[in-house]
């Protein structure tokens, strides 16, 4: 059965898509920790980042590094915190997250936000890639 990020990536649930190339997705979670917490995924289902092949392994970091720098533009925090987790959805995604404080990459302190700000805040990320 396909994970829930492979049926976001087929166009089955849909998503605030921030950024796509070839074999590369990100788009903002639907539980953030922090506004603008945006998720990086390959298009290649695998479930443990480290059975990742090593070109999709960095391509993914490549990809993750040029979302995160036009997250930064974009959401006033005082860095983009990184995490991989992975046990939530069996599909390898990379966690970048605005951070103001170590609370911030707990997983335990959510916040709101709007279907209206999220299609604003993904619009503006991706415009600043």
């Amino acid at each position: 059965m396909a994970s829930l990020f492979t049926r976001i990536i087929k166009g089955e649930i849909p998503c605030h898509k921030v950024a796509e190339d070839d074999n590369f997705i990100a788009f903002l979670d639907i539980n953030p920790n922090t506004k603008g917490h945006t998720l990086c995924v390959p298009k290649k289902e695998v479930d443990k980042l480290f059975d990742l092949d090593e070109a999709t392994y960095t391509g993914l970091m490549q990809f993750s590094y040029k979302v995160a720098g036009a997250l930064e533009k974009t959401v006033p925090c005082k860095r983009i915190g990184m995490a991989v987790v992975g046990l939530e959805v069996p599909h390898v995604h990379v966690h970048l997250i605005p951070i103001n404080a170590m609370k911030d990459m707990t997983f335990q302190h959510k916040t709101e936000v709007s279907a209206e700000e999220m299609a604003s805040l993904a619009a503006r990320i991706g415009e600043n890639l």
